[in-house]
């Protein structure tokens, strides 16, 4: 196929959701019909140009001399694998959100004010945000990729809290406050960096952080940074409260692909197999290897007992996370590893993004069943989650090329502590499909009459691109794409025993939560750090309120102190105006006492008369 030119197809997929973003404010101030639905066709094709540039758009670079200090966008092979699966996903959640959210569109058509507000927000932001999930994509200059990722993060504010509740208000608190605290560390650490090196792009970003003395705390930052989109550890607390109160499609998004900007962030700014580092970056790279299994361990061990099924699989993409995380840090612990490794990272982030992405739809078909044979639907809900468990298609083979490597690289206990952190994802993705088991549809009930209706189509499409992606995307770690040639049978145990050990702990857990510790559920609340911190900051807000009434005592004192100076001052300059004035209306005689005074010092000086004895 031949490829066409970068430029047109660089800029049109970059401004094609931005001018999508604007139409529903120039919707809302000119047309005559204020109740008329947004989410149409014209909207869903918000991705497409993407997606065109993905799969159609030449490698290369373009050049923007006027942009901030000199903008670079370029297009190359790992780029493209994650513009590809990022636009397919979007493209898909947005068209099942026309269907998702088709009884709103209804209300807002009847005239509800409300559902037509939550509409135009949510018909403006979701363009929005995927406009700086594309920007920092394909951005190599430091302001484009900062721009970009704030617009993303900040632009889906609005999407988590679609719904107005209360929990969907504290799960929007809690992205917020994370959000904040990671642009902080995140800009922290870019200025630091660019401005140690004068780095003006990414890659003279990574050699800064490579050749600095300073160079492992600026990556400290940078990790942290980008490491609260990505879930890491003790920095995800916003992912399962948010997650379960967005609708459905922005949750597929938010933990499909926009999770996905902290990892590229890593692969961006990090010095990842480049020679030498591995002693400077070595504390880094075992923070980062630690937390990271810390995190797929314990986020399998909390989303566990969650009962909300969007809760849980918000815990296992911490999880999932978790696992990705270990593995970059072998390309600062073991840099000569990382060629093979990174294009690994980079499909397991693919398989990941459309896996979850499937899950979360399938959430929403399980509430809004269509009229199929339940074997059928529930093997077509449960294929993703066996793809993500490992068990067949893009999994399967990721786990096989994983272990492979880190064989390769030296560093066989990693390979066993993530097949063990493995079978904790195949617990969670039990867990998922027996909670959806439970809130699914009632029988006889259908909320889709045909296959074509927006919602199924659109999973089922996310459910084929997840199992077809060796397929579309090709395979890095085995270069020709024919992995399962290479999974013999004798190695087939290796790798299934994960899954069964999962299996086994799942139907342990579910009789120990039904029938001995169903309490555990209530004490593990999704969030986990956040409610003992929204305690603690409850604690503490009595006596932080006694504080500042105590400082606006003392400020209020201190403006009385100086008021009463004030008064004092504006008191004697009146004194001195009286006085002026009555000097001016008596000056004639005081000229005259002058005068008089003076000749008659003058008349006794002249008669020779001393002036004093």
């Amino acid at each position: 196929m031949t490829a066409l030119p970068l430029a047109p197809l660089l800029y049109t997929a970059l401004l094609w959701p931005l001018l999508l973003a604007l139409r529903p404010l120039l919707l809302a101030l000119i047309a005559a019909d204020q109740s008329r639905p947004r989410l149409d066709l014209l909207w869903i094709s918000a991705p497409l140009p993407a997606l065109a540039l993905a799969v159609l758009g030449a490698d290369g670079a373009v050049r923007l001399d006027a942009w901030l200090l000199g903008g670079r966008w370029e297009l190359d092979g790992a780029r493209r694998l994650l513009l590809a699966f990022t636009a397919l996903l979007w493209g898909l959640a947005g068209w099942y959100a026309r269907g998702y959210l088709g009884a709103e569109q209804a209300r807002a058509a009847a005239g509800d004010a409300l559902s037509r507000s939550r509409l135009l927000r949510f018909a403006l932001f979701w363009p929005l945000t995927l406009c700086g999930n594309l920007l920092l994509l394909v951005a190599e200059d430091i302001g484009s990729f900062y721009l970009g990722f704030a617009l993303m993060t900040f632009a889906a504010y609005p999407l988590v809290i679609h719904s107005g509740s209360p929990e969907a208000r504290t799960g929007g608190l809690a992205y917020l406050i994370m959000a904040v605290l990671g642009e902080g560390v995140l800009l922290a650490g870019l200025l630091w960096a660019a401005g140690s090196g004068s780095a003006l792009t990414l890659s003279q970003l990574r050699a800064t952080l490579a050749t600095a003395d300073a160079g492992p705390w600026m990556g400290l930052l940078l990790w942290l940074g980008f490491g609260v989109k990505a879930g890491v550890i003790g920095l995800h607390l916003w992912l399962p409260l948010a997650h379960p109160v967005a609708p459905t499609p922005a949750s597929a998004v938010l933990s499909g692909a926009m999770i996905k900007a902290g990892l590229v962030g890593w692969l961006g700014t990090l010095p990842l197999g480049v020679a030498g580092v591995e002693a400077s970056f070595r504390g880094l790279g075992l923070a980062m290897l630690w937390a990271g299994l810390a995190g797929a361990f314990a986020a399998a061990l909390l989303g566990a007992v969650q009962r909300h099924p969007k809760a849980v699989l918000a815990y296992s993409s911490v999880s999932q996370m978790g696992m990705i995380t270990a593995l970059v840090a072998i390309g600062l612990l073991h840099p000569e590893s990382w060629p093979a490794l990174g294009a690994l990272v980079m499909l397991f982030a693919a398989h990941h993004g459309l896996s979850k992405g499937a899950l979360f739809l399938g959430v929403g078909i399980s509430e809004q069943a269509p009229p199929w044979p339940a074997w059928l639907l529930w093997t077509l809900l449960a294929l993703p989650a066996l793809s993500l468990a490992g068990v067949l298609g893009s999994g399967l083979m990721i786990k096989s090329d994983t272990k492979t490597l880190l064989y390769a690289a030296g560093a066989p206990d990693l390979a066993l502590w993530l097949s063990l952190a493995a079978a904790g994802t195949t617990v969670l993705m039990a867990r998922t499909l027996w909670r959806q088991w439970c809130r699914r549809a009632p029988a006889g009930i259908a909320a889709h009459r045909h296959l074509l209706a927006p919602m199924p189509l659109a999973w089922l499409l996310c459910v084929l691109a997840a199992l077809s992606l060796p397929l579309w995307a090709g395979w890095p770690a085995g270069g020709t794409g024919d992995a399962f040639d290479e999974l013999a049978l004798k190695a087939l145990p290796a790798l299934l025993w994960p899954p069964a050990l999962g299996l086994a702990l799942s139907i342990v857990l579910g009789w120990t939560l039904r029938r001995v510790a169903p309490w555990l559920s209530r004490r593990l609340p999704a969030g986990d750090l956040w409610w003992p911190l929204a305690a603690g900051a409850r604690w503490l807000r009595r006596p932080g309120q006694a504080t500042l009434r105590w400082l606006a005592a003392v400020q209020a004192s201190w403006v009385a102190w100086w008021v009463a100076r004030e008064h004092g001052a504006v008191a004697g300059l009146d004194a001195l105006t009286r006085a002026e004035g009555w000097l001016r209306r008596q000056l004639a005689l005081l000229l005259l006492a002058v005068a008089l005074g003076l000749a008659a010092v003058l008349l006794i000086g002249a008669e020779g008369m001393p002036l004093w004895r």
